[in-house]
């Protein structure tokens, strides 16, 4: 078992399959570092092998309530405070990683299509040690968080698909509210 790992994600909005991902990181390693991915507008950059993961209407929560959301699922999935850590990781600035995550860690990612590859070539780039969860077709993804913001913003069901906490929490901020006002394709 590794002494510490790092996980990543832009988690707009954490979800089941997000959990499910974040806690086979944690079984691998004693304490987990979960990286949210895009922190702010500054720190985000376009890339070809995922071009929408940039847009305005892709990023619709702030850094502090991915925060909120991932630390409150974490807890509610039974994990203590001192197993995890929560921080911001601009993903597209290799040069930023040393001040935000641990670089001797273990870097864990799934790969489902080419901004999987991509991340993993970048961090090995980076001189960082990586271990591939799973590697799987696009097809076999699961949830993707842009299906559930789309159910929400249209009034669909949605509250199965992300665990207990993190609904309440969502319903409290009025975020289907809010995503039903933004243009979610720009």
């Amino acid at each position: 078992m590794e002494e510490r790992g790092v996980i990543h994600g832009r988690f707009q909005v954490f979800h089941n399959d997000h959990l499910a991902y974040v806690l086979a990181g944690k079984a691998r390693c004693r304490h987990l570092v979960v990286a949210i991915t895009n922190p702010d507008p500054t720190l985000t950059r376009d890339d070809p092998a995922d071009p929408g993961r940039s847009r305005t209407g892709s990023n619709p929560l702030t850094y502090f309530e991915r925060y909120r959301l991932v630390r409150t699922a974490l807890l509610e999935a039974g994990l203590s405070f001192d197993q995890f850590s929560v921080v911001p990781l601009p993903i597209n600035i290799p040069e930023l990683y040393r001040h935000y995550v641990p670089l001797d860690a273990v870097f864990f990612l799934t790969i489902y299509d080419d901004w999987g590859r991509r991340k993993h070539k970048q961090f090995e780039a980076a001189g960082l040690r990586t271990e591939i969860l799973w590697e799987r077709p696009e097809s076999e993804k699961g949830l993707v968080a842009s299906d559930i913001r789309r159910a929400m913003a249209a009034g669909e069901p949605w509250e199965d698909l992300v665990p207990p906490a993190v609904g309440t929490l969502l319903k409290q901020w009025k975020v289907p509210e809010r995503l039903t006002a933004i243009n979610l394709d720009r």
